[in-house]
């Protein structure tokens, strides 16, 4: 099953060579070896071969779609039924939903066998998956490096080879920024594509689910899957779900108008090792009949100060409701009421969970709401703009995802600004709402470098089809780490 995509494993399903159970047993087998990744958080290896020998007995019955039996993993922020889902915190370790996420309902309806989910940073808060509190996840391509946050399990289990698929969350860059530091193809879909319900708030109005795979191919039919509308969240938009793996045909790169931003080429800080591997992937896409043309999002610099206001904000009223009265970590024999909310949510929360709930709490406390949250959403609709006025001129974005390849475990760990500048390509898409994907188009000191695709909203087809159109001419997303790393 190894580094095999969802594609050749249904085939090979669908030709009688290996069944639903024999590829779940492979994946919780391979788990199991890689602890040393700490990619998991919890295995479920009981209720996943229940689900591996009921897809095998649907494809008996000629009922499997493509989906049926294949192994996927679910990142730790949705609820699962009887399953703990712990949001990497230890204010939630001990809850166990009553109920499945959309997200996670839509795929087991889909027939995909769920082994387990993964590890990820503290309520989704970083890019490193170091403020987990089961510790760091390690990049499979260097296991002293990090892989990524805060979907960095779901990453690590892709590139690692454990399981063909997962699902994750991006808020600033979380399934983008990941997936190009372990050399996977990651999907962040328009803003209400895929509903919320189910998916632990970080901050409502930038959080979207979406797929991590190996290929473009693969995220299309995991979007097929996960995407349409549900009146449960009222954010979900009420758009038509296109078969996007039948659509990537119908995207030629042949004069697709490709908008190079100058701000993403000359941002300070870039390594000139990711500089030149995605100078050389536009080349790739030029040379296949591709229209790269130079624009302008000159509001672009804005996108990190706004997004550390608006979703500082937005977390601090999220989490508001972790308080040790209704669900999760409770202090011991509190002394009254105030002891139990503070020694509850002091015990319960990192600190970088802390820092944020305390910035956005000063943002919206009185005398500071004006001049700094309105002052936010408002260069938060000039981003907005700058990339409406893109769209009509180009059909999608590129850029690098990631302004370095992955850094060694604890190298920012204490500079928090550092830390957020891993997200300074990523961010200003979700203020806007638009739908991004990274896909691997190089590396550099051996390790994964990422290019970021962006497309207008609801474009995913069109941006689905470019990526895979890239990778029909590369074989980038075919690299994987040596066990050895």
């Amino acid at each position: 099953m190894h580094n095999r995509t969802i594609a050749e494993l249904a085939d090979a399903m669908a030709r009688g060579e290996c069944s639903s159970v024999e590829l779940t047993e492979s994946a919780l087998a391979a788990i199991d070896s890689a602890n040393d990744l700490n990619a998991f958080v919890t295995v479920t290896p009981e209720s996943a071969l229940a689900q591996a020998r009921a897809a095998d007995d649907a494809r008996r019955r000629g009922e499997a779609g493509v989906l049926t039996g294949v192994p996927i993993a679910h990142k730790d922020i949705f609820c699962t039924t009887g399953v703990r889902t712990s949001c990497g915190s230890r204010m939630l370790d001990n809850f166990v939903p009553p109920y499945d996420a959309f997200v996670v309902e839509k795929l087991r309806r889909a027939g995909a066998v769920m082994v387990g989910k993964t590890n990820m940073d503290e309520f989704a808060m970083g890019s490193s998956n170091e403020t987990s509190w089961y510790g760091p996840v390690r990049n499979p391509w260097s296991k002293d490096t990090v892989p990524g946050g805060s979907s960095g399990g779901s990453a690590a289990a892709v590139a690692a080879g454990l399981v063909p698929a997962t699902t994750g969350t991006d808020t600033g860059g979380s399934i983008r920024q990941p997936a190009a530091l372990t050399g996977i193809s990651g999907l962040k879909p328009t803003y209400g594509r895929v509903s919320r319900y189910g998916m632990i708030a970080f901050a409502s109005s930038l959080d979207q689910a979406g797929p991590m795979a190996a290929t473009a191919e693969d995220l299309s039919i995991m979007l097929t899957a996960m995407a349409g509308f549900d009146r449960r969240d009222s954010t979900c938009a009420d758009e038509p779900v296109t078969d996007y793996r039948a659509a990537l045909g119908n995207h030629s790169l042949k004069g697709l108008r490709v908008g190079l931003p100058r701000e993403y080429f000359n941002a300070e800080g870039m390594d000139a090792g990711v500089a030149m591997a995605v100078q050389q992937a536009i080349e790739a896409l030029r040379a296949a009949g591709a229209e790269p043309r130079e624009i302008s999002l000159p509001n672009s610099g804005l996108a990190v100060p706004v997004y550390y206001v608006i979703a500082p904000a937005e977390a601090s009223s999220n989490l508001s409701r972790f308080d040790g009265v209704r669900y999760g970590h409770r202090c011991a024999e509190p002394r009254d009421l105030e002891d139990l909310y503070k020694r509850s949510r002091g015990e319960g929360f990192g600190e970088e969970v802390k820092r944020r709930i305390m910035v956005g709490t000063y943002a919206l406390s009185a005398g500071y709401y004006d001049a700094y949250y309105l002052k936010a959403q408002q260069v938060r609709r000039m981003i907005r703009d700058d990339f409406a006025r893109a769209f009509e001129q180009v059909d999608v974005i590129a850029g690098p995802t990631a302004p370095s390849v992955a850094f060694a475990i604890g190298e920012k760990a204490d500079d928090p600004v550092q830390m957020y500048l891993s997200d300074i390509f990523t961010i200003a898409v979700n203020l806007a709402g638009l739908p991004a994907v990274s896909i691997p188009a190089g590396q550099s000191d051996g390790l994964p470098v990422g290019m970021q695709l962006i497309g207008n909203h609801f474009d995913e087809a069109r941006l689905l089809g470019a990526a895979h159109g890239f990778q029909q001419l590369t074989d980038w997303h075919k690299q994987r780490p040596s066990p050895e790393a």
